[in-house]
């Protein structure tokens, strides 16, 4: 497993860094699970870690708006993303994450076709009224994305394992291997879901407030990333 950690700022970039993180996620939290954060914070993160170290940026939690969200990717590309994640939130239907996601894939690979695109569904969509997690394999192969990822959507201290137990995460995980793309965990995971994890075993897990003691509006601590990179 990989392990991807989300820093608001350079500072907590160069600690999830030097912590030992796989991949550094640049996000917003203040707007919302896969919050977009602004173009020259991804591209200070990425100078201030100075290495071949994979960034990674969301581009935040999508409606259906194609146009909009393909402009927000190629934005994240251009400022240096390697990858660029999106999450479908407030749509509904495999027609809509369809046309989004191709749109999406195709405004980030025509700029580069080494970059990655991963969609995020939630494990708590039922509760946002937002497409079924279980068909975004497919739908994701289809578009040409890369990575498929489950986080929560609400981010009320409630885990991804408080909406999906271990047989249906690891039944998500091996349907997206069937589509031969790389799987994502992530929605309040916290150090004794490790063992769990490690049976799941996705190819990445995603933390922020694992890393910042609990509580993710706090900052990301690096001696928390070096534990957590450590027990994995």
């Amino acid at each position: 497993m990989k392990l991807l950690v989300s820093p608001i700022s350079p500072e907590e970039a160069i600690a999830a860094h030097q912590g030992g993180a796989d991949i550094i996620d640049v996000k917003n939290p203040k707007e919302g699970s896969l919050g977009a954060n602004f173009p020259w914070v991804i591209k200070s993160v990425k100078d201030a870690i100075d290495s071949r170290k994979p960034i990674s940026a969301t581009i935040g939690d999508f409606n259906f708006k194609p146009g909009t969200a393909s402009l927000a990717a190629l934005g994240a590309a251009v400022a240096g993303a390697h990858y660029i994640k999106v999450g479908l939130y407030d749509v509904q239907t495999e027609e809509q994450a369809l046309e989004m996601l191709t749109n999406i894939t195709k405004s980030v690979k025509d700029l580069d076709p080494d970059k990655k695109v991963v969609v995020s569904g939630y494990s708590d969509y039922k509760r946002i009224n937002s497409i079924s997690l279980h068909l975004l394999p497919a739908i994701g192969a289809q578009a040409g994305v890369d990575v498929v990822m489950v986080d929560t959507g609400i981010k009320d201290g409630r885990s991804t394992f408080e909406f999906m137990d271990e047989d249906e995460l690891t039944r998500f995980t091996g349907a997206i291997r069937e589509q031969g793309l790389e799987s994502a965990l992530a929605g309040t995971l916290k150090f004794e879901d490790l063992p769990v994890l490690r049976r799941i075993n996705p190819d990445i897990i995603g933390v922020r407030g694992m890393v910042c003691g609990g509580d993710r509006t706090s900052c990301i601590q690096e001696e928390l990333v070096v534990k957590l990179k450590n027990e994995m």
